[in-house]
């Protein structure tokens, strides 16, 4: 059975990652920039500001706003300690009442307030999520630096999260395998696996635990 080649940048079949965060992986990160392949100079360096949308009661569904869009991703599964994420639905705003009753809300597995419009801009969704007690907007910037290594899309990157300083390094593809090799050639292995909502759960106190370093 062949391996489905997956293209720096671009949508594929679900995807196994390996991600840490903390406040040092600068050895790793020079490794992973030795072993990569050329990418194309798109993704060399680039910058996003994203808003997360934190739940208390949810660890399961990742959902953010990046250029006016929601996206949300939904873990999957597990396999030798890489977590599989698959995309569970994007759409723009305004958006309308019934997609927040049936997808987003239930997403974060919070109590759905009411609505009281057919359609919302996105102002008046912020206002929503200010306003329910069980969920907290974080604003995040990213810095991030683009490679390719055992045909696994990877990246180093520079995050700010409600302004505090973190770095973050990843490897995914749809080959558990093709990881677990980068972890061990990048020098990550026993690197604590961590993803974008411990991270930022942990960083803003929802969650009492430390990065990885």
């Amino acid at each position: 059975m062949t391996k489905e080649k997956i293209e720096i940048g671009e949508q594929s079949k679900p995807r196994f990652e390996f991600r840490s965060f903390g406040q040092n992986f600068d050895d790793a990160h020079k490794r992973m920039s030795r072993f990569s392949v050329p990418v194309p100079e798109k993704v060399w360096e680039r910058y996003s500001e994203e808003i997360y949308i934190l739940s208390r009661t949810n660890d399961i569904n990742n959902t953010k706003i990046r250029n006016g869009k929601m996206d949300i991703k939904t873990y999957v599964q597990t396999v030798d300690g890489l977590e599989q994420w698959n995309p569970l639905m994007k759409g723009g705003f305004p958006i309308q009442a019934s997609v927040l009753k049936k997808e987003v809300f239930p997403a974060f597995q919070v109590n759905i307030p009411p609505f009281q419009k057919e359609e919302y801009s996105f102002d008046e969704f912020m206002e929503m999520i200010r306003n329910h007690p069980d969920l907290q907007a974080v604003y995040v910037k990213k810095q991030r630096f683009g490679y390719m290594v055992n045909d696994t899309i990877c990246e180093y990157g520079i995050v700010l999260i409600n302004g505090a300083r973190v770095v973050t390094i990843n490897s995914e593809s749809t080959e558990v395998e093709d990881i677990k090799k980068t972890i061990k050639d990048i020098g990550a292995e026993g690197m604590e696996n961590i993803n974008y909502l411990q991270a930022i759960k942990r960083v803003i106190g929802m969650i009492d635990k430390p990065l990885a370093n």
